[in-house]
């Protein structure tokens, strides 16, 4: 890396000099053959002290592209590095590698506002659950975000190497006197817009200075969101399609002892597949069925060997899941993980007899109200906003994105009218295509015509239950969202600031 800087920045110095005799028609320095180099110190960055390498008062940009090292790649000595620097900040076993570049250029530039920093970073670091760590400190110390390409697809051509989702971020401690986001929308591998902003928060959207943090709990009008059943059982419980069929022909009464079972992947792809469900059946019935005696033993047999004190306590009850959150009747399904091509996350309802698996999110007792709020475009562009990323993928997440989500307050009944209507006719048009997946449905190449109609009447009703008359785009509709947020978790009345508001929700 260090090599590879020291060329660049010498051709850099090559590319100016032949510009500056373009310019002024004179003689520079010769810049080859190579006579100098740049200063390059090759030590740990994180480790190593900025200050005794480059005085603040001599610097004036700290520019940069980080490794791109999430949490769960990091190494002993990359976990150590970020330790030290984040040693008296709360949760920050999140954040990624490139955060630790952030935090020293912070500290770095205290002794000189005047310099201004830019890095190049994965996009986790303006979504999810690091949000409210790396900035919450970041705004402690006064850092102000000058400018932001929002996330956009970054790629080299070495080989093997995997495109990324990328940001830039541009601080300093100084106000801005004026900021740009650079907005991709929906092409990440072509040309930003560029928008002046009056601001621009930790997500990169011209909004109020809020962080959402974790909770437990939602804000306002959402009914309370769970993971489906986790059975903890080494596979022993669960069926695939073709072992079902087995189970059945062996026989038929074990039937009764076997539900449908589906997450988040099974929910939109249709695929079939199976569960041994003992939580109401007799203990003799459950004797009756080898099937079931069988993977019974197995699940003890696993769970007895298992490091975990709480799994071996498990072992006492081998029959049954090892969480159970199944709700006694139809509950609204969200799934955990859902493609970033998908301009609209499927969700649906869900018959009590299915059962629901950990890689899935529910909403027992689910209103169609609360089906059309949360299939609209205003929730799905707080999704996009807020949520977490798998590889490319939205994560999303019951603490950060929904129970923080702002719901429509104060709704008429012809307003929830309205939304109930609009969000039937989503739910009919899906039914026109019996043979189609959800992720048929939901493909941008494939969506019916009748389908994207039916969510464009669902985002009128759900727009003018929030009172919302701004633009179609993500990023007016998340601006609008962060001040319904602010509203309605603020204890005291805020008075009104002509640029900056902090705001950090425990």
């Amino acid at each position: 890396a260090a090599h590879i800087a020291r060329i660049a920045l010498w051709i850099t110095d090559h590319q100016m000099n032949l510009e500056a005799h373009k310019r002024f028609r004179g003689d520079t320095r010769p810049t080859v053959p190579i006579k100098s180099s740049p200063h390059i110190l090759q030590a740990n960055a994180l480790r190593a002290n900025w200050q005794d390498f480059l005085p603040p008062a001599e610097c004036s940009y700290i520019v940069g592209n980080p490794p791109f090292i999430g949490k769960k790649e990091q190494n002993a000595e990359q976990k150590e590095d970020l330790e030290l620097l984040f040693s008296d900040v709360k949760g920050a076993g999140v954040l990624d590698y490139v955060t630790g570049w952030y935090i020293k250029a912070a500290h770095y530039i205290k002794a000189n506002p005047a310099v201004h920093c830019a890095f190049v970073s994965t996009n986790s670091i303006t979504q999810g659950e690091q949000v409210a760590v790396l900035w919450g400190e970041l705004l402690r110390l006064g850092v102000h975000i000058q400018f932001a390409h929002r996330t956009f697809k970054w790629s080299n051509e070495g080989k093997g190497v995997a495109a990324v989702h990328c940001v830039i971020v541009g601080f300093a401690l100084t106000p801005p006197t004026a900021c740009t986001i650079f907005d991709y929308s929906d092409d990440i591998k072509g040309n930003p817009t560029k928008i002046a902003a009056a601001q621009i928060n930790p997500y990169l959207v011209d909004a109020p200075m809020i962080l959402l943090a974790r909770r437990t709990a939602p804000i306002a009008n959402g009914l309370t969101i769970n993971y489906g059943s986790m059975p903890i059982d080494n596979g022993h419980l669960i069926l695939s399609a073709d072992e079902y069929k087995l189970a059945i022909r062996e026989d038929k009464s074990n039937a009764a002892l076997i539900r449908p079972y589906t997450g988040g992947d099974e929910f939109l792809n249709n695929i079939k597949r199976y569960c041994l469900w003992l939580v109401d059946a007799s203990p003799a019935t459950i004797r009756e069925s080898a099937f079931a005696t069988q993977r019974i033993k197995l699940v003890k047999s696993y769970r007895e060997k298992s490091g975990r004190a709480t799994t071996q306590k498990l072992a006492l009850v081998p029959s049954q899941f090892g969480e159970i959150r199944q709700p006694k009747s139809a509950y609204l399904l969200l799934p955990k993980v859902s493609s970033e091509t998908r301009r609209f996350m499927p969700i649906g309802f869900v018959n009590a007899k299915t059962i629901a698996s950990g890689s899935a999110l529910i909403i027992p007792k689910a209103k169609l109200f609360h089906f059309g709020v949360l299939s609209s475009s205003a929730h799905n562009a707080w999704m996009r906003a807020v949520c977490g990323r798998l590889e490319s993928r939205y994560q999303y997440s019951a603490g950060i994105v929904y129970n923080n989500l702002p719901w429509p307050q104060g709704l008429s009944d012809k307003a929830l009218q309205a939304i109930e209507t609009a969000a039937q006719a989503v739910l009919d048009a899906r039914e026109a295509y019996p043979d189609s997946s959800l992720a048929d449905l939901y493909d941008p190449n494939t969506m019916p015509s009748v389908l994207t109609k039916a969510h464009q009447k669902l985002d009128k009703a759900v727009d003018a239950a929030y009172k919302y008359k701004g633009g179609k785009e993500d990023a007016p509709r998340v601006a609008f969202l962060f001040e319904r947020y602010l509203a309605l978790t603020s204890l005291l009345p805020t008075a009104p600031t002509k640029r900056r508001r902090v705001r950090v929700k425990e």
